[in-house]
């Protein structure tokens, strides 16, 4: 069986991307054969798309680090053919060939079963993004955050996490304070149930002064570097930052102080090793709380061709919200 996917080739310093046939026997070794639906584009997949970051071990190799699909055959105990099924994380798309094929093969073990409340699409829509925003409040609720306890920061709002971390935490009754650099996006952010909206700018550099005003019950932040820094300085007494990504650097010019004097906590969440049931878990959160009409208006479908000349976009932070790639489409 022939399969069409988006191969990423590096002839000595020259990358290179094309939509290439290859034949299913190319097909990375797994005890389970998986006909992909859609899949999303991440910071991740820009950086594997361009050839930065380190992330690609070996060429040619073909992206996307999540994908919601179809089981075609299984020798897995825990899936049969026609089961729809959901991959985020344990590296593929980055060391091991990804979501931007027709068709792929996996380890049975890093699959979710796709919730009954999502179709594929709308779970890829969610996506990588979704999960680690919803594992993000997850951690900062078991912290003690709760709505009674004042207005939540989420940082690079405008993007896949940001985007859903602001959704989210709209639909479980919280106040969100959204930061976004680009103030044409400020109504899709209230859209979303942003209740104020900060500018990045008031935030971009370390104050001179540890500790500020008490502002922020909680965060998720998806910049890191010298806003999380600021952050860090503006949280309340007991307050928790769940850090989710590296934008902005992953140098941190911060001083003790907000953790010893205002016992601030910093929350590490990292999707890609997340156990199997704490996944599915949080799959069964986000299919009950993100409304239908919200996945369909904070997501833009894309056709896999397309998806190259998104890799250079991406990594600039000029994609708002959700990017769905229709790989069948």
């Amino acid at each position: 069986m022939t399969i069409s996917a988006l191969v990423v080739r590096k002839d000595e310093n020259t990358i290179s991307q094309a939509i290439e046939t290859i034949d299913e026997s190319q097909l990375p070794e797994g005890d389970v054969t998986v006909d992909i639906d859609y899949s999303t584009i991440n910071y991740k997949d820009g950086l594997c798309l361009t050839g930065q970051g380190g992330l690609v071990r070996s060429y040619p190799h073909v992206p996307g680090i999540d994908f919601a699909g179809t089981v075609a055959s299984s020798q897995h105990p825990r899936f049969k053919p026609g089961d729809k099924v959901i991959l985020t994380g344990w590296r593929v798309g980055e060391s091991r060939w990804g979501g931007y094929a027709t068709r792929t093969r996996i380890s049975g073990d890093w699959l979710v079963p796709l919730p009954d409340k999502l179709t594929t699409r709308q779970a890829m829509a969610i996506g990588t993004a979704g999960l680690t925003a919803m594992l993000a409040i997850d951690a900062l609720e078991r912290h003690g955050l709760a709505p009674s306890k004042g207005e939540v920061l989420v940082t690079g709002a405008s993007g896949g996490v940001g985007s859903v971390a602001v959704a989210l935490l709209h639909a479980l009754g919280y106040k969100v304070a959204a930061v976004t650099g680009r103030p044409e996006n400020a109504d899709y952010l209230r859209d979303l149930g942003a209740t104020s909206i900060v500018d990045r700018a008031d935030l971009a550099e370390v104050s001179k002064r540890p500790l500020e005003t008490e502002s922020w019950a909680g965060c998720i932040d998806a910049v890191g570097g010298a806003m999380l820094a600021r952050i860090l300085g503006q949280m309340k007494y007991g307050a928790s930052v769940a850090a989710v990504g590296l934008a902005g650097g992953a140098a941190l010019p911060a001083t003790v102080i907000p953790f010893l004097l205002r016992g601030v906590n910093l929350l590490g969440i990292d999707s890609v090793m997340q156990p199997i049931p704490s996944r599915e878990a949080a799959w069964a959160r986000l299919a009950d709380l993100l409304p239908r009409d919200l996945l369909e208006k904070s997501a833009r479908d894309v056709t896999l061709a397309e998806v190259t000349a998104l890799g250079p976009q991406i990594l600039r932070g000029e994609l708002t919200g959700r990017t769905v790639v229709a790989i069948r489409g």
